[in-house]
């Protein structure tokens, strides 16, 4: 099955355009909280940040390297499409989702323990950005996560050809824009 690529004014197909306006929007939703937090951890008494060995710094790194990882992958996946390999596509889509899916397995382990360790959405302004913003994080890589599987899902009924890619590039810039977002939260939450 094959679809048909409607492009816009500016050469750029429907697809793509609608996945920039929407990350444009992701990027101001993500942008205000990140300044709120930073504009708050230096000029806020109010802002009481845990000690560096309360927050996992090793874990984190090793989450940051899977998506990192992850997001290596998203291209290869895309490559293989375009290409007309499906197979390859599949194997390295199941990377993506892998690389997903361990993200999240971290995530929860490190919310039980710091939870134990007192930092709580509750227990001050640190704990409630930290549980805001990676908690608004985890739900997009969830998002990406699903959507893999609905790509994964469509190449094996063969709804992708070398010509007719798009939703996978449009699902990659979604996935990149999830992976950035987490290079960014990474630094401010555990190493500054």
């Amino acid at each position: 099955m094959s679809t048909a690529i409607a492009e816009t004014n500016t050469g750029i197909s429907n697809a793509k355009l609608g996945t920039w306006s929407f990350l444009a929007s992701e990027i101001m939703l993500f942008g205000g909280l990140i300044s709120a937090y930073v504009i708050l951890r230096s000029g806020s008494a109010h802002m009481v940040v845990p000690p560096r060995s309360m927050m996992g710094i090793p874990l984190a790194t090793f989450n940051t390297f899977a998506l990192i990882t992850s997001s290596v992958t998203m291209v290869l996946a895309l490559a293989a499409i375009q290409e007309g390999n499906i197979a390859r596509f599949q194997r390295w889509l199941l990377c993506t989702i892998g690389g997903g899916v361990i993200f999240l397995c971290v995530k929860a382990y490190e919310y039980q323990h710091k939870w134990e360790e007192g930092i709580t959405i509750s227990s001050n302004l640190f704990g409630s950005f930290y549980y805001t913003l990676t908690g608004l994080h985890v739900v997009h890589v969830t998002g990406g996560l699903f959507l893999m599987a609905y790509l994964l899902w469509a190449g094996t009924r063969g709804e992708f050809t070398p010509e007719s890619h798009d939703r996978v590039e449009c699902a990659g810039l979604y996935w990149h824009f999830v992976d950035l977002v987490w290079v960014i939260l990474f630094p401010i939450l555990y190493l500054l």
